[in-house]
């Protein structure tokens, strides 16, 4: 049985329940993170917390006390679920409020919700032969550095992926790549690794920041730019990070093969440097 937390009772899944008025059931008026677990610890967890702060400020949402309250939450339902190599899910909304209105209740009520989640890992035959993608136009709105509940958009970009057999979608905003529907991108363009920004145009992903400091001290050259979808499928390798696929190569891209058609050796470098760090942390 799954143990949760929920406004401050540990509970079972199945009896952990929210009024129909919740803002974040009527509105999308929350956020969330994912936090990975490697064996007991959880991975980069503070930097997961300073993301959860900044969504929070974005939507204009008070925090109360629930940061300091999180990592002691989190512990407790470790142990209560006796979690390793596990996710939990964090999710915050502004609460329930009647009537239902747009504006901003004048007292906020919060929704704090933290459960475990088990993994949906990639195959192994992912990182050895890399994966498909497809590009789909990207109609989110102007602050996607806000993790809120509102996918839709990223929803339906998953769905267009799946219905063409393909593992990601990358969405592309005026011709340019900004991220994928729930990682970010990369591409290694002359022998150099090169992402999006980190601006309202993309979520900053903690796997995403973790690469980019490998790369680093690979000695790697790394350029924070936005890049075209002809410069995606003119580039030697592509690859995505995310929290439960770290880094990993995307092989094909709208059928047409990358670089070789096969991982490349900047991506296994990457990889395998991730695979280290994430040993000597956990």
């Amino acid at each position: 049985m799954t143990t949760v937390y929920l406004n401050g009772e540990y509970l079972p899944l199945e009896e952990a329940k929210i009024p129909v008025e919740d803002r974040g059931f009527l509105f999308s008026d929350g956020i969330y993170e994912v936090v990975r677990f490697y064996g007991e610890r959880p991975f980069r967890l503070e930097a997961h917390i300073q993301r959860f702060v900044h969504s929070a400020e974005g939507m204009r949402l008070p925090l109360l006390h629930t940061v300091e309250d999180l990592p002691a939450i989190i512990e407790r339902l470790r142990q209560e679920n006796g979690l390793r190599d596990a996710e939990v899910y964090i999710q915050y909304t502004r609460g329930h409020a009647h009537p239902r209105t747009h504006a901003f209740p004048p007292e906020v009520c919060p929704t704090l919700l933290v459960m475990p989640l088990h993994m949906h890992l990639p195959p192994a035959s992912a990182y050895e032969e890399g994966m498909p993608a497809i590009t789909v136009p990207d109609l989110r709105w102007q602050r996607c550095d806000i993790k809120s509940t509102m996918l839709v958009p990223n929803l339906l970009a998953k769905q267009q992926a799946r219905e063409r057999s393909a593992w990601e979608a990358i969405l592309v905003r005026d011709g340019l790549v900004t991220e994928g529907a729930s990682t970010n991108m990369f591409a290694v363009i002359n022998g150099q690794v090169v992402t999006h920004p980190a601006d309202c145009h993309i979520l900053g992903g903690i796997s995403r920041d973790t690469a980019l400091g490998l790369a680093e001290k690979l000695g790697l050259i790394v350029r924070q730019e936005a890049f075209t979808v002809q410069e995606m499928l003119n580039a030697d390798e592509v690859f995505l990070t995310s929290t439960t696929q770290e880094v990993l190569p995307l092989t094909r891209i709208n059928d047409r093969p990358i670089g070789r058609g096969q991982p490349g050796p900047v991506t296994l470098r990457l990889h395998a440097a991730f695979r280290r760090l994430v040993l000597t942390e956990s």
